[in-house]
């Protein structure tokens, strides 16, 4: 009886492991599809953009409303300086998956030189993600600007 006990809980134990590690993973993996997010838009890549994100995504930036397309006007098309950098950190705060779901509270910094002139920009962001052939990818994403140096 003991035996079968013990086999019980170790069985119980690997399984939590188990489930604990593929939880971390599927975070990680969330987490990764918003940092290439804003590495397309670090190089201004619309492609790699659009791969990261769903065909609907909407953005809520600087009190309006944006689709793909507004971003990659704004962001990208629009932004014909010819020197162009731009470095993001983040700081996750709050991730939760569940299954095809994700939602994810970060803070951003982002600093951002254009022809020669560097600014800091600090944001508090919240994106939903969802899961779309085994790929996590962004639906939503809400940006409130913090701070502008």
């Amino acid at each position: 009886m003991i035996q079968k006990l013990n086999l019980l809980l170790v069985l119980l134990l690997l399984s939590v492991i188990t489930s604990a590690q593929n939880s971390a993973k599927e975070e990680d993996a969330v987490h990764q599809t918003i940092v290439k997010l804003f590495d397309a838009l670090s190089k201004r890549d619309s492609v790699s953009l659009k791969e990261v994100s769903t065909a609907d995504i909407t953005l809520y930036e600087y009190g309006g409303v944006w689709t793909i397309d507004t971003l990659i006007l704004k962001a990208i098309k629009l932004n014909t300086a010819k020197e162009f950098a731009r470095t993001n950190t983040f700081d996750f705060i709050h991730t939760t998956v569940d299954n095809k779901m994700a939602l994810v509270n970060y803070r951003l910094q982002s600093i951002i030189t254009r022809d020669g002139k560097e600014a800091t920009l600090e944001w508090l962001e919240t994106v939903v993600l969802i899961k779309v052939k085994n790929q996590w990818k962004v639906k939503h994403l809400h940006s409130t600007l913090l701070k502008r140096s």
